[in-house]
């Protein structure tokens, strides 16, 4: 397998499509063949591959939501024996392949090789793929956010966000939803002395109004940004315990505090 920290084959791009309000369907390409992570409507990424003349070659799924998985069945039917990568459980319809943690999904046609990392916490069957110096993580981890806990513990999506903490600085993180403006002033109420997190916001203001994608951001950003990533750090476990109005014990409940004050900011 290619070392994990390698960067993408020569011709491999990742582009976003855009799909409803705020979603992107990333493809990951070359010059002929597309795979696709997470494509909650088929009728953008078919596009796509219409105007620039590529076959899709397969589909990653990162969790069972509608807004990534609601295209399956359409893109299944136009390349029939279309491999779909996803959980294991049998509750999404479309599946072909079921992975779990330390798989490797191999895409021969790109060249590449991602290894399966299970994230539980947004959604208790949330994966991630990561490889050549990029992941793909979903709802898991966004910048200067990440997921609400629909159906995992904050015990363990903390545990899925330091696992993917733990992943090198230079990684390009690819999530899956244009959340980071809002999420950024979230960060700052909870960090408001953070100098990192400020410039951060001026950058991303400027490309809102250009109408381009935050995304991909990377793993060193959100380490320095990132509320639910800096929970050791003191002005994010002071405004913590300021808001519940009660100290916490460890890191763990700090990010719970945070993120259920996320949910009511």
């Amino acid at each position: 397998m290619n070392n994990p920290s390698d960067a993408l084959p020569e011709g491999i791009q990742v582009t976003a499509v855009r799909a409803f309000q705020d979603n992107y369907i990333w493809c990951l390409h070359n010059n002929a063949t597309v795979v696709a992570v997470d494509p909650g409507d088929a009728a953008p990424l078919l596009a796509f591959c219409r105007e620039h003349t590529l076959k899709l070659g397969a589909v990653l799924i990162t969790h069972h939501h509608r807004d990534h998985t609601g295209g399956i069945a359409k893109l299944a039917s136009v390349y029939p024996n279309l491999p779909v990568i996803g959980p294991a459980g049998g509750h999404i319809r479309g599946i072909t392949k079921s992975v779990d943690e330390g798989d490797v999904v191999r895409l021969p046609t790109l060249g590449c090789e991602l290894s399966v990392i299970e994230v539980p916490g947004h959604t208790l069957d949330h994966l991630a793929f990561f490889g050549h110096g990029v992941v793909f993580c979903g709802d898991t981890l966004f910048s200067a956010g990440c997921g609400r806990l629909f159906e995992g513990s904050a015990e363990q999506m903390h545990h899925s966000l330091n696992k993917l903490k733990r992943l090198p600085d230079n990684t390009l993180i690819y999530c899956t939803h244009e959340y980071t403006q809002s999420n950024i002033q979230f960060a700052m109420a909870v960090e408001p002395g953070n100098s990192a997190l400020q410039d951060y916001a001026d950058k991303v203001n400027v490309r809102r109004q250009q109408d381009k994608a935050t995304l991909p951001t990377q793993m060193a950003r959100e380490k320095a940004i990132n509320p639910f990533l800096r929970t050791h750090c003191d002005e994010v476990c002071r405004s913590a315990e300021a808001h519940c109005g009660a100290p916490l014990a460890n890191d763990t409940a700090v990010f719970a505090a945070i993120r259920r004050w996320k949910d009511e900011f």
